[in-house]
């Protein structure tokens, strides 16, 4: 027969065990399984005690995991474990189905009657508890027992104090290398979808999650879209629309204040239709804030029944959250910037074509009719007029091409005068009358929108002028509820809007209305004409 060793020496060696040991989850383990050792116990447990007094994770020894599934969800802290809980000291019982305090077990639980039981305090405060039960040589747990689990206890107080704080260095660590790396995809000149999911993706890292997801505001008034999302069912929910004022990141965004939530699905203000999708249950949602404003919110997620989220986790969510947003803010700056960068240089390459070729087209123009007026023969004058109007083709396609350089044309008119402008502009080139009317009030309320606008009117007019063979067009912008409506038509020949003929124009307008929120509609018959209606959300 073996011979146990010594109880003294089992301390010490349980003591160097612990403190060799820095992982927080393996020196639970191994607290459990050294106790259960030294104690001669059949069964052993470590109750992690939350911030709310409740138990949030138990680590068992002792029981097979099919049967510790069997049991289902931890224990809630109540009876004799709810009593320890409250009384942080060791205690001893013979027998716990005659204990006063005791509320039973639960189906599949095994049966367990000697039981011995003390506080593990960490950092100056109690951290669990020890749990054992059924003593394997005796009917129950000795004095010499409750001792050596005392001994113990603290032991293993000094072992997770030590792995708290490694733990606590190493996720510093990793905070930083996650700041740096998001820096390092800024100053790359990575893109904002590409930024978005990197700063989801060290998110969940940092948080241990199974999943992490990035809401911004979209297009569509009061509607968020799923920007980013990465871990489990990312694909499932990535560009997934979210209503704003029926969801929890709609709320989080409005009260600027960070949410915690056990089981995100049952939730009063989430929207379930993504929270099954995502089968999102404990979630951390962060504001995340853009020039002192809310546009979108981190989210961080574990699976339906996933380990819940501690008050440090939620903490360091936020302050990752803070920072991101300030790389985000910075990202944003460093577009506007680029953007406007690529507007100079479109401004100057348009001031070249307009102040040179145009003009000296023009003078070539004004020179081959002065040729055709000395010509003496009718045949030569035709043929150089019939050059002059290809000349005026060519210059009437370069003003538009212009004006597509051109957005900055904007910027001293109002789009009304803009839309005005352009179908002078063209009507003058291509002898087709063009009749503008706007909404005034409206035109000012869409002026963040004013280049989408006029480059659709653009394309369309230049379609109608290449195409139509239109004796009249007109451009009309007026609004309905909560919906403007953009409608450019002519009496023209009409086209097959199912045919070839449909081509790039048609499909470069079509993204611009889905870019807008919008959609695009064209009708056409032959002989009738063509009717082209862009119906897009106001945006103030």
């Amino acid at each position: 027969m073996r011979r146990r060793p010594d109880r003294k020496d089992a301390l010490i060696e349980a003591g160097l065990t612990l403190a060799s040991e820095l992982s927080l989850p393996m020196v639970l383990q191994r607290i459990v399984d050294l106790a259960a050792q030294v104690a001669d116990a059949r069964y052993g447990a470590l109750g992690v005690i939350g911030e709310g007094g409740e138990l949030v994770e138990f680590i068992t020894t002792g029981l097979p995991a099919k049967q510790r599934r069997a049991i289902g969800p931890l224990p809630r802290g109540r009876g004799i474990l709810g009593m320890l809980i409250r009384e942080p000291r060791s205690i001893r019982i013979e027998n716990i189905g005659e204990h006063p305090k005791s509320v039973g077990f639960p189906p599949h639980h095994p049966p367990m009657r000697s039981f011995l039981g003390a506080p593990v305090k960490a950092m100056g405060k109690v951290y669990g508890n020890i749990y054992l039960t059924e003593k394997r040589s005796a009917p129950k747990f000795s004095q010499e027992d409750e001792e050596s689990l005392v001994i113990l206890a603290t032991q293993a107080g000094v072992a997770i104090a030590n792995a708290m704080l490694y733990a606590q260095t190493h996720q510093r660590e990793r905070w930083l290398d996650a700041l740096r790396g998001i820096t390092g995809n800024i100053l790359a000149g990575s893109d904002a979808n590409s930024l978005l999911a990197a700063i989801a993706e060290h998110a969940r890292d940092l948080a241990g999650a199974d999943s992490a997801t990035i809401l911004t505001t979209s297009a569509n008034p009061g509607m968020l879209v799923v920007a980013a999302a990465v871990g489990a069912q990312a694909e499932q929910v990535l560009g997934q629309s979210v209503p704003a004022g029926k969801s929890i990141s709609g709320e989080v965004m409005e009260s600027g204040q960070p949410l915690v939530t056990e089981a995100a699905a049952a939730h009063r203000a989430g929207y379930q239709p993504i929270l099954r999708l995502g089968r999102v249950g404990p979630a951390i949602f962060v504001p995340l804030r853009v020039s002192g404003r809310a546009t979108g919110t981190l989210m961080v997620a574990n699976l339906t029944g996933g380990r819940l989220f501690n008050r440090e986790t939620v903490r360091l969510v936020e302050t990752f959250a803070d920072q991101a947003s300030v790389a985000i803010q910075y990202a944003r700056a460093q577009t506007d910037l680029r953007r406007l960068e690529l507007m100079e240089e479109r401004e100057r390459i348009a001031k070249e074509l307009h102040d040179g070729i145009i003009q000296s087209l023009f003078a070539v123009g004004m020179n081959l009719q002065s040729t055709a007026l000395m010509s003496g023969s009718p045949e030569t004058s035709a043929r150089v007029e019939r050059a002059v109007e290809e000349l005026d083709r060519v210059i009437g396609d370069l003003r538009n091409y212009i004006f597509g350089l051109r957005p900055g044309i904007l910027a001293d008119r109002q789009l009304n005068q803009a839309l005005e402008a352009l179908g002078e502009e063209i009507s003058s080139t291509s002898h087709i009358p063009i009749a503008v009317e706007v909404d005034g009030a409206l035109s000012a309320i869409l002026s963040s929108q004013s280049h989408e606008i006029v480059q659709v009117t653009r394309e369309a007019l230049s379609n109608i002028t290449r195409h139509s063979r239109a004796k009249h067009a007109a451009v009309r912008l007026s609004r309905r509820g909560t919906e403007a409506i953009l409608t450019i038509e002519d009496d023209g020949v009409g086209f097959d809007t199912s045919g070839p003929s449909s081509g790039n124009g048609l499909r470069n307008m079509r993204e611009r209305a889905v870019a807008m929120g919008g959609t695009l509609r064209t009708t056409s018959a032959k002989d009738k004409g063509t009717k082209l209606s862009l119906k897009f959300p106001v945006r103030r």
